[in-house]
């Protein structure tokens, strides 16, 4: 899983998620997606899955954690979801 900044301004974050976000890159995932969110605070945040080939139950955890924490300061949003991912969830 790589995990990089498409775009970002005053008032919106864009992640690019590309790859397989399985229990082996959760963690990974996990701890970066955390530091975006904390350098970037008080933004809406997309995360574009463009690139995205597979996630699994770990990578759910970790997006449901995420807009848990959104919740409170933001918005997150989920864009190009190829039909494979679309189905897990």
């Amino acid at each position: 899983m790589n995990i990089r900044i498409k775009n970002c301004n005053e008032s919106m974050l864009i992640i690019a998620l590309a790859g397989r976000f399985t229990s082996d890159t959760a963690t990974q995932a996990e701890a970066e997606l955390n530091d975006l969110l904390t350098a970037y605070p008080n933004r809406k945040v997309c995360l574009d899955f463009s690139k995205g080939e597979y996630i699994s139950s770990a990578g759910l955890r970790v997006l449901l954690a995420a807009q848990k924490r959104m919740n409170k300061q933001g918005s997150m949003t989920l864009k190009n979801v190829c039909s494979d991912i679309m189905e897990v969830f």
